[in-house]
């Protein structure tokens, strides 16, 4: 038995661009024949953006093979098929639709990297379909729903990772295991930083639907929204709570991970808030741009701050405003992008990309401690998938899904709070010096950019208590309802995660 050879995507082509936006999933002959019996066959779902980095990873290591796409939008389909069928040397499948995907006997293990709506979902789905799951960070788009990819993952004995790859760091890993160990003595407190341009997206809305973009399934488990209000289809929907999370629960999680991990926390806050808005400039976008949110846990506070706007106004010009981003406090020059962990014996920082500094409380630098040697995040849930142990995996679901919840808990204190001018800000806030520290340099920050907080508002969210074990909000008066009902909110027929017991 032979595979077919790559003439036949020629023809091949016609039948994606009429028939895959369509719901079509291409049956290619022989698609099964791989190999080696042994290879792991992957379904990549979502490939505009992040889900090239999956096809890249999957395709590239030794005895896994890409199998199958999905993709709503037939051009972005058709496209990456037919890149992965050349590079692979076989023809892969087209689906639109992924419940046709996992119908057949196609894949063994579904990776996605769809828009925040989707991810659970879609892990959930491939689970309940019989294969392992790597899900892309926010692994959920609610607090509720991820804990029930977690129990289902668990349930069926099933491999599910998070797109938190930060995880499969080296370097971070041995940082993480020495300041635990009391490296730099008791930690203070971890601040995470998404410190990223993100400039306007525009205002008046009114964007185009792609041409055969099956936009239903697009949708998911979010109402139908028409006409659009982004100008941009793809990548804007990052901004609006229907879709995404913002740049917290965007680039933001990765930090988010790190510093809990630091702080060796194992649940969400008991107790959190936040304090920002979508400032600077006047747009569509939903999502705070400027952000400091504070989950008070009892040992030591994890801090999160999101800033979209460069050092200052002066760097607004479209080539500047990438390169001139704030720094982290006292490691000037280091990417803002970072988790500071600040202890009673020094600081540690450490960027996106894994590079260590540590400095005494002098601000001398001190040596990092030595990286270990790891897999890739995706190379790591492979060799789980094969060896099936979970306590194998760097970036497990659940440690995926509690970072993505402390995203989620600081948004629900955003979207319950009241627009107010700064004096009230400080004066809610003035029992915690720290507190008060951070959201001065936020003020900084934003006048820099032309945003004076005497006179423009800024939003204060309330200290919303949540149970770390139910992971509801609890205790917060008529607050409650509101909270929970973003906690878990409802879903649209019949794209509706299930409860799982």
């Amino acid at each position: 038995m032979t595979t077919p050879s790559l003439s036949s995507t020629i023809d091949r082509r016609k039948v994606l661009k009429y028939g895959a936006g369509f719901g079509l999933a291409l049956a290619w002959p022989n698609s099964r024949v791989l190999g080696a019996n042994d290879d792991i066959r992957v379904g990549v779902i979502g490939v505009n953006g992040r889900g090239g980095a999956h096809l890249s990873a999957f395709t590239g290591m030794k005895g896994v093979r890409v199998t199958a796409i999905c993709d709503t939008d037939p051009t972005v389909l058709d496209g990456k098929v037919n890149q992965v069928t050349k590079k692979q040397g076989f023809a892969v499948q087209g689906f639109a639709d992924m419940r046709k995907m996992f119908e057949g006997d196609t894949v063994d293990v579904m990776s996605t990297a769809t828009p925040n709506h989707w991810h659970t979902l879609a892990g959930i789905w491939a689970i309940q379909a019989g294969k392992d799951a790597y899900v892309e960070k926010p692994i959920s788009h609610n607090v509720w729903e991820g804990r029930q990819l977690v129990r289902l993952a668990r349930k069926e004995k099933k491999i599910c990772q998070g797109g938190t790859q930060s995880r499969s760091e080296g370097s971070i890993q041995a940082a993480v295991k020495w300041i635990q160990e009391g490296g730099l003595g008791k930690i203070k407190y971890a601040k995470g930083m998404c410190y990223k341009p993100r400039m306007s997206i525009g205002k008046g809305g009114g964007g185009q639907i792609p041409d055969g973009l099956n936009y239903d399934l697009w949708s998911g488990p979010a109402k139908i929204e028409q006409p659009l209000r982004r100008m941009k289809f793809h990548y804007d929907w990052h901004w609006f709570y229907a879709y995404g999370n913002g740049d917290m629960g965007n680039q933001g999680i990765h930090q988010m991970d790190v510093a809990r991990w630091f702080l060796g926390e194992s649940a969400i806050a008991p107790r959190s808030m936040s304090i920002g808005g979508r400032l600077g400039y006047d747009d569509d976008g939903e999502t705070p741009n400027t952000q400091v949110v504070w989950h008070d846990y009892e040992k030591a506070p994890l801090i999160f701050e999101t800033r979209g706007l460069p050092k200052g106004a002066e760097f607004q010009a479209k080539d500047l405003w990438a390169k001139n981003m704030d720094a982290p406090d006292d490691f000037e020059g280091r990417s803002g992008i970072s988790v500071v962990v600040v202890c009673e014996g020094g600081s540690l920082c450490v960027d996106a990309g894994g590079r260590v500094s540590v400095q005494d409380t002098k601000g001398k630098e001190i040596p990092a401690p030595k990286p270990f040697e790891t897999e890739s995040n995706f190379e790591n849930f492979i060799s789980a998938v094969r060896s099936r142990k979970v306590e194998s995996q760097y970036a497990d679901c659940e440690e995926t899904h509690i970072s993505s919840a402390l995203c989620h808990t600081g948004l629900i204190s955003h979207r319950l709070g009241k627009a107010v001018q700064k004096g009230e800000v400080l004066e809610q806030i003035k029992g915690d010096s720290l507190l008060t520290d951070r959201f001065g340099s936020m003020a900084d920050h934003l006048a820099r950019n032309g945003v004076d907080l005497a006179k423009e508002k800024i939003v204060l969210g309330p200290m919303v208590k949540f149970n770390p074990q139910t992971e509801a909000a609890e205790g917060n008066g008529d607050l409650d309802a509101a909270a929970n009902q973003q906690v878990r909110p409802e879903y649209r027929e019949p794209y509706v995660v299930p409860e799982v017991l």
